[in-house]
């Protein structure tokens, strides 16, 4: 592909240039895809740290697919949807996306490989086939996984572009301030504990945009469950942004204190409940919505409510909630 960057990227590492349009790929495999000379800048083989200019054209081309180093294992998986081109999970909290320090194997990547038998686009490289998006270890819900390269590269322009639905659950210590609204902030790495993300200022993070609804307040104490719609997908967004409204979620270890949350549940309670977007081959639109885990049971609405958001597109959303549910 070719990119021509635009006059307010001017001045940008070209490594974070990239990031911020290759979303499926890693800073590291883009530093690769750089150095190896895969990646050019005006024609001409460059460094990560080189600084991009307005008008400078840079082209991507990505290697043809390694010989997979991931093991194939057997692990249960619980099948939203399947065809050729792509895989719909429900991926239960624990299980990690793919292969990492730490995380060798049994992750999704590894059962993936044994249940498509190999069948997975190589874009994201041998670490990350057909990995087009993440979901945090602890997080449950909708994945998407592309199983030919044409689906890998629709799907991330989708997600890039935004024109994906993404609506979470997550169970909340103490109630928000307001029924709904929206949380705009930008999102870097934490000055101190860099396996964090935090609130920054916009010159040293990326904006994220998270619309939040109260849909069910606890009576008997102070938590609440609260639906969330992301418009972009930085990492950590939702923990960090309920985390800086006051309102961590229910056994984050990261940025709450289940310590600190009478009858913490044993689990992060963040559900990616629908995920939507258009078939990256016959166009339709694609909708999808992974079963509530039972952890969530103490803090769910009334069925009508949770029937009226799933008939409801994301943009009726606010008309679900004036003045809260």
């Amino acid at each position: 592909m070719t990119i021509t960057v635009q006059d307010e990227d001017a001045g940008q590492r070209l490594d974070l240039f990239l990031a911020g349009r290759l979303e499926d790929l890693s800073r590291s495999r883009l530093q690769a895809l750089v150095k190896s000379g895969h990646i050019m800048l005006n024609d001409e083989q460059s460094l990560p740290k080189a600084q991009v200019s307005a008008g400078d054209v840079i082209t991507v081309e990505i290697p043809e697919p390694e010989v997979y180093e991931v093991t194939p294992q057997d692990i249960p998986l619980e099948i939203l949807f399947e065809d050729e081109d792509l895989i719909v999970i429900n991926k239960p909290s624990g299980l990690v996306v793919h292969p990492a320090a730490g995380n060798p194997d049994g992750t999704l990547v590894n059962a993936l490989l044994h249940h498509c038998r190999g069948s997975l686009s190589g874009i994201g490289g041998v670490e990350r086939p057909g990995i087009v998006h993440r979901l945090d270890k602890d997080t449950s819900g909708c994945l998407v996984a592309a199983k030919s390269d044409r689906a890998q590269q629709s799907l991330v322009t989708q997600f890039h572009d935004r024109k994906v639905t993404k609506l979470y659950l997550a169970a909340v210590q103490r109630i928000p301030p307001k029924p709904s609204g929206t949380i705009f902030t930008h999102l870097g790495r934490h000055p101190v504990s860099r396996q964090k993300m935090a609130v920054v200022n916009p010159g040293s993070g990326r904006p994220a945009i998270t619309d939040y609804y109260v849909l069910h307040r606890d009576p008997g104490g102070p938590s609440a469950l609260v639906l969330c719609h992301l418009h972009t997908g930085r990492t950590h967004q939702i923990r960090v942004h309920l985390r800086h409204l006051g309102t961590p979620v229910l056994g984050d270890p990261v940025y709450g204190r289940p310590d600190r949350q009478p009858g913490a549940p044993p689990r992060l309670l963040l559900h990616a409940w629908r995920l939507a977007f258009t078939h990256p081959c016959g166009g339709e639109l694609l909708t999808f919505e992974a079963p509530i885990p039972s952890d969530f049971d103490p803090y769910l609405p009334g069925d009508d409510l949770l029937d009226r958001i799933r008939h409801a597109e994301p943009e009726d959303l606010p008309a679900l909630f004036p003045a809260g549910p």
